[in-house]
C-alpha cells in the first residue's frame, strides 16, 4: 500500500472539496501543486502584519519584510546546496529564469557558429529561449536522440556536444514522460568541452533532494507553485561567477549602484537581476513550503513520487486500448497516456464528472508529441498528498471513459 505523505484534510484545505459531488482528487500536481495550510497562513500573516516594499525604507515594517525575504532566500540556498545566498535570484518562475539564462548570459557570451545542445523532450520554456537566442546570434541548435522509451543515454550526448558546443540544457524530469535525465554525466560532457550546463528543474526540485554542487552544474531554474509555495515565484541558481559575469536583462530600481544621465552602473548580486519591487509574499511563502518539505524529508518526497508513477505506469500499461509512454522504470511523479480512439480532452472531461483533475494537452512539449507521433496525451501527476487510492480511481476513470465513448 501506497499511503499519502500528510494528512491531506487538515494540511491542504482544498482537497476537502467535493467536485460533481465527488471526492478531490488531484492529479495535476506536475501543473501547479496545491498549497498546505500552513504557506496560505504564512501568506496572509505577512499581508496583515508585515507588508512593506522592501530594501528602499529604514522604518519597521520594510524592515521586517526585508528582513523576512532575505531569511528566505538563505534559506533556499541551504535547499539546493548553493555556496552562497547571493547565487540564488528570485523570479516569476523557471519560465522567467531559463529566459534570463538565455539573455544574461547567452546574449552576452554566445556568436555565430556556436552550438546549444538540448534535447526533443523540453518544455518550450526550455526551448523556444534557446531558439530566440540562435536566431539572435546565429547558433546552432542540436537535439539529443531518444532512446524508443524516451530516455537518453550518454553515449547519446556525446554524439551531439563538438568543441564549439557552448550550453547544453536539459530538464532533470521531463514533465511528459517522467524520465529522470543523467544531469550530472552531462553536465562532465558538456564541462569537457568549456560549454555551461543549464537544467530545468520545474518537475525535479519539488520531488527529490538537490544538490547543484554534487551534480556539477551552472545554472537551475526551478517555480515555486509546483512545490506547495505561491504562483509567480521562481528560482535562478546560478554560479557566482558565471552570474556576475552575465548582464542583467531587468532594468529600473535596485539594481543600480550608480545612476547618471548617460550611463548606469549595477548593484551586487542578487540585486543586479532583482529590478523593480520582487514578489515578496511570494519569496516568504515559498520560503514557508520548504519548511513543510523538509520538515517530511526529500528523500520520503521523492521514494514516494517514484513508487506512485511506477505503480501507475504498471497498472495503465496493463489496461486494453490504453498506451502509456516514457520508460517503465525508473520514473517519477507522472504518467502520461492515451485511450485508442478517444480524445484526450473528452477522456478528462470524463474525469472531472468524476472528480479527478488531470491535464491533457500538448503539455507545453510539441516537438515530443511529435516525435511519439499523437497530437496531445492525458497527463496524471502526482504529489505528497496522493496514494494508490487515487491510482485505483484513475484506473476506474479510465474503464468508465472506455465504456463511455465505446458503448
Amino acid at each position: 500500500m501506497i499511503t499519502a505523505l500528510v494528512d491531506i484534510t487538515e494540511d491542504f484545505p482544498i482537497l476537502k472539496r467535493q467536485i460533481n459531488g465527488h471526492r478531490l482528487i488531484y492529479l495535476d500536481s506536475a501543473a501547479t501543486s496545491q498549497k498546505p495550510q500552513s504557506v496560505i497562513d504564512r501568506l496572509v500573516q505577512y499581508y496583515e502584519t508585515t507588508n512593506a516594499n522592501v530594501l528602499r525604507s529604514v522604518h519597521t515594517l520594510a524592515e521586517e519584510a526585508t528582513t523576512a525575504m532575505e531569511e528566505d532566500r538563505e534559506k533556499i540556498a541551504r535547499f539546493i546546496h548553493a555556496k552562497s545566498p547571493r547565487e540564488v535570484i528570485f523570479t516569476r518562475g523557471t519560465t522567467e529564469s531559463l529566459n534570463t539564462i538565455a539573455r544574461a548570459w547567452g546574449d552576452k557570451f554566445l556568436e555565430a557558429g556556436d552550438e546549444i545542445v538540448l534535447s526533443p523532450m523540453e518544455h518550450h520554456s526550455n526551448l523556444i529561449p534557446w531558439q530566440q537566442l540562435a536566431k539572435r546570434v546565429g547558433a546552432k541548435l542540436k537535439f539529443i536522440e531518444l532512446q524508443p522509451n524516451g530516455t537518453i543515454t550518454v553515449e547519446a550526448v556525446k554524439q551531439q556536444i563538438t568543441e564549439r558546443t557552448r550550453i547544453v540544457t536539459l530538464s532533470a524530469v521531463s514533465n511528459v514522460l517522467g524520465t529522470i535525465n543523467p544531469i550530472a554525466e552531462v553536465a562532465v560532457l558538456a564541462h569537457q568541452v568549456g560549454a555551461i550546463m543549464v537544467v530545468d528543474g520545474a518537475q525535479s526540485v519539488p520531488h527529490g533532494p538537490t544538490d547543484v554542487q554534487a551534480l556539477g552544474i551552472d545554472f537551475l531554474a526551478f517555480s515555486g507553485h509546483k512545490m506547495l509555495g505561491p504562483t509567480g515565484i521562481g528560482v535562478l541558481w546560478g554560479k557566482e561567477a558565471l552570474l556576475e559575469a552575465a548582464d542583467p536583462v531587468m532594468f529600473g530600481g535596485e539594481m543600480i549602484a550608480y545612476v547618471d544621465r548617460d550611463d548606469a552602473t549595477w548593484a551586487e548580486l542578487p540585486a543586479k537581476f532583482e529590478g523593480g519591487t520582487p514578489h515578496i509574499a511570494g519569496a516568504i511563502g515559498l520560503g514557508t513550503a520548504i519548511d513543510y518539505l523538509s520538515t517530511i524529508g526529500m528523500e520520503r518526497i521523492e521514494e514516494h513520487s517514484r513508487m506512485l508513477a511506477e505503480e501507475a505506469y504498471r497498472r495503465l500499461a496493463n489496461l486494453s486500448d490504453v498506451v502509456v509512454y516514457g520508460p517503465e522504470y525508473p520514473r517519477t511523479s507522472l504518467v502520461a497516456f492515451n485511450i485508442v480512439g478517444i480524445h484526450p480532452h473528452d477522456i478528462a472531461q470524463v474525469f472531472d464528472s468524476r472528480g479527478i483533475a488531470i491535464r491533457a494537452g500538448h503539455h507545453c512539449a510539441q516537438p515530443l508529441m511529435h516525435w511519439l507521433d499523437v497530437s496531445s496525451t492525458a497527463r496524471a501527476s502526482f504529489y505528497l498528498y496522493n496514494s494508490d487510492r487515487d491510482i485505483d480511481e484513475l484506473v476506474d476513470a479510465i474503464e468508465a471513459t472506455k465504456r463511455y465513448f465505446k458503448r
